[in-house]
């Protein structure tokens, strides 16, 4: 079993003068559920090597088991500090790809032609896709082979307008993912703010917060069963 994980390379927090990039527990918690699934896993990222943490996600509130377990474990380090660049992975490759989120990835992901390729790819395949938190923005320009959204008619979940308005951000990203979903004629669903929750229509599978990543990877696995 093939396992690609993309995550972002952008590290600005729009014009804050913050530093942002992927949250540690929506990388930890997914790449040990494959991980102890016995996949082989390939990390990659739009500029290859180390991608930027959010200096946040580092703070001792959001640490969990999964989180110290990567920061005990070297090797799961040195594989993250050496992503291959994302235009040198193909779908044809792996059986699933999940991406990470934190706020990143609605700055570089959400806007790359290679990552809306890629996923169109993994999808035209048939094969299952995975995204957390803010990662589904990344799916804002994914089209189907007739050329609709991806995810119009889709049941879709990812960071809430309330969560977004919870740690004071509305005004600072490119665009919230409750109402570009719905504007892309998406079936955006939501739970409790915070609270684990994640959606799968056929072999698309979302997930609406830090939370809810380690579900997003192991539905992930039940579907490659």
């Amino acid at each position: 079993m093939n396992v690609l994980m993309v995550l972002t390379s952008h590290d600005q927090l729009g014009n804050t003068g913050k530093k942002t990039g992927f949250w540690l527990e929506e990388f930890a918690a997914p790449y040990y559920a494959f991980l102890d699934a016995g996949a082989t896993i390939t990390l990659a990222s739009p500029a290859g090597g180390q991608p930027p943490l959010d200096p946040k996600s580092d703070l001792p509130d959001f640490q969990t088991a999964l989180t110290h377990r990567f920061k005990a474990d070297p090797a799961a380090q040195a594989v993250l500090a050496n992503t291959r660049k994302l235009d040198e992975v193909r779908a044809e490759d792996f059986d699933t790809v999940f991406y990470p989120g934190g706020h990143g990835p609605m700055w570089d992901l959400a806007e790359s032609p290679v990552s809306i390729r890629l996923i169109e790819s993994f999808e035209r395949a048939g094969k299952p896709v995975g995204f957390v938190c803010h990662a589904p923005g990344a799916l804002r320009h994914v089209k189907t082979a007739n050329g609709e959204p991806l995810i119009k008619g889709r049941r879709v979940t990812g960071f809430t307008n309330g969560e977004e308005d919870a740690v004071e951000l509305s005004n600072v990203v490119p665009f919230l993912i409750e109402d570009e979903f719905k504007a892309l004629g998406g079936l955006y669903e939501k739970g409790p703010d915070w609270a684990p929750y994640i959606v799968t229509d056929s072999k698309l599978v979302t997930g609406q917060n830090p939370a809810s990543s380690e579900d997003v990877a192991l539905a992930l696995l039940k579907l490659l069963a």
